[in-house]
């Protein structure tokens, strides 16, 4: 089923990102390019460093400076994770494109991929989360708190991917069929931006 897949390799990642703990370090992909699994590690491998993006920027102390140009890195990386989690629905439109939807089929409130982006980000929580269940230098309460909270994350990723394999299985039965449907983000596009057309404009002026 593909979301003890996706779990697999969302761990397989996370893992290896803690072993060299940089967000700047460039990892071989263990996946052949092309592949549903080589798609699966990338996209993960892009949350987990935006995950610690997101933690380095939440730093009271940080220089405006630096914070504005991690803010500018993480919207780059949440750029490129919206583009990869298309390719990830590519994929499934491909495997499925002589699927014939049936005439009662429905759509599915999100796409496969974007499910499976939830998937990803629910393994960096209960990563993090068992992280702070476990430590040795937090209250004992501290620890109590984090080991029921992620008690819910492990019951949450349990639901998600059963709900995930069951609309897999009904676009491949027909009984649901899917669409990808581009983000189209008007912020980081200057001609769809008002304040980078308009700072153009008086630029040219």
């Amino acid at each position: 089923m593909i979301a003890n897949l996706c779990n697999k390799i969302f761990e397989q990642s996370i893992e290896e990102y803690h072993k060299h703990d940089d967000i700047d370090y460039i990892l071989k992909n263990p996946y052949a390019p092309a592949t549903i699994e080589f798609l699966l590690f990338k996209k993960n491998w892009i949350d987990t460093a935006q995950w610690h993006m997101e933690d380095v920027v939440r730093n009271p102390n940080i220089d405006c400076a630096e914070g504005l140009r991690w803010k500018r890195r993480i919207d780059a990386s949440n750029q490129e994770r919206t583009d990869l989690v298309e390719y990830i629905d590519s994929y499934f439109l491909e495997k499925f494109k002589n699927t014939q939807p049936k005439a009662t089929a429905k759509i599915n409130t999100e796409s496969p991929a974007w499910a499976i982006d939830r998937l990803s980000i629910l393994a960096l929580k209960i990563y993090h989360m068992r992280e702070e269940a476990e430590r040795e230098d937090a209250s004992e309460s501290h620890r109590k708190q984090c080991s029921q909270k992620l008690s819910v994350l492990l019951q949450q990723r349990e639901d998600l991917s059963l709900s995930i394999d069951e609309l897999i299985s009904d676009i491949e039965k027909g009984d649901k069929y899917m669409k990808v449907y581009k983000q189209l983000k008007m912020y980081n596009d200057p001609s769809l931006n008002p304040v980078l057309y308009n700072l153009s404009k008086s630029e040219n002026e």
